[in-house]
């Protein structure tokens, strides 16, 4: 099954995510996208002038090839692919009007990196779940990659999983262009769950730094973040992987010493003295590890893995212990 020649590709979604996700598929020759967003002014800017107003302003996007809807069952009639580009907190609230006809014979790609909030589980499974996919047309985009950075063209990597080989190639061959390189992983699950724990490590790690931790205990918790990483993958979803690979080490290191990292940025608001809606109302931006914390911490009732970075972050953000007060536990058991 492949759509590389006059593809139709949908992109739910109105942030820089998105925005950065169409800028690349703007470069490929033969593709038509069909873009909802939630915001009227957003919508009535980009149709007049081609480019997003809010998020990744001097991104110009070819009116050739991106189509404006102000409806999701309309973005994803006719459409091969369908990315999902919101916040994991918004993404049943964005699919809201949309059934499984909808999206019958599609093939639906999560950039999501959350979990489905209350529910506790990864997007590709509530996605094969509610809406009848089969696992085998599922993806998942992850990176190291910052849409930033594929804004102002620098040299960045995707990465995209899935269960079955071919549908990670099909839409890896889409998101390769001359800034941007692509590659295929047959680890849907070790992906998905990898980006979902490397937010909740970039809080922790902007927290620290907030606190006034040099750069030594930074090396120090990362180092043991993707052991913690490793642990619970294993648990969730047991197989050989290759966790120094970029899709996963590579994506952590990213978001966690990034300059462009809301998560890291989140954590050091937080370090800071800043409360939670405090810092939620200053960067007016949605870091996905807030909620990932409280989803990792309920499904790891069941396995119960050693997660001490992951309970250091939950007890701060959910049961408002001193960051210093919980920090200084957390050193005593770093290796």
């Amino acid at each position: 099954m492949s759509f590389l020649n006059n593809t139709k590709i949908a992109v739910i979604g109105g942030g820089s995510w998105a925005t950065a996700l169409i800028k690349i598929l703007c470069e490929q020759n033969n593709v038509q996208i069909r873009w909802w967003l939630r915001n009227q002014k957003d919508i009535e800017h980009i149709r007049k002038f081609h480019h997003n107003p809010t998020y990744l302003s001097d991104v110009v996007l070819s009116p050739k090839k991106v189509k404006v809807f102000e409806k999701t069952t309309e973005a994803v009639k006719g459409a091969d692919y369908v990315i999902l580009a919101v916040p994991a907190a918004f993404v049943r609230e964005s699919l809201h009007h949309l059934t499984a006809k909808h999206l019958q014979g599609k093939r639906v790609i999560s950039a999501i990196k959350g979990m489905v909030p209350d529910r506790n589980i990864l997007v590709t499974d509530w996605i094969s779940n509610d809406f009848s996919i089969p696992p085998e047309d599922t993806c998942v985009i992850a990176g190291p990659c910052h849409a930033e950075e594929v804004a102002l063209e620098k040299q960045s990597y995707l990465s995209i999983a899935s269960t079955e080989c071919p549908a990670a190639e099909d839409f890896a061959a889409l998101m390769t262009c001359r800034y941007v390189v692509a590659n295929p992983l047959d680890d849907l699950y070790g992906v998905e769950y990898a980006a979902i724990m490397k937010n909740i490590i970039a809080l922790a790690c902007g927290i620290t730094h907030g606190l006034g931790y040099g750069d030594n205990f930074q090396a120090v918790l990362v180092s043991n973040a993707m052991q913690e990483i490793g642990n619970l993958v294993t648990a969730l979803d047991p197989r050989e992987r290759n966790l120094s690979s970029s899709a996963y080490l590579g994506d952590l290191l990213v978001t966690a010493y990034s300059q462009f990292s809301r998560n890291r940025l989140f954590g050091n608001m937080i370090g800071r003295g800043y409360s939670v809606k405090a810092a939620q109302l200053e960067m007016k931006m949605i870091a996905e590890g807030y909620y990932a914390t409280k989803s990792i911490q309920e499904i790891n009732k069941v396995n119960h893995v050693h997660l001490p970075i992951t309970n250091s972050v939950y007890r701060i953000l959910y049961e408002e212990h001193a960051p210093a007060l919980v920090m200084n536990d957390l050193k005593k058991l770093l290796k």
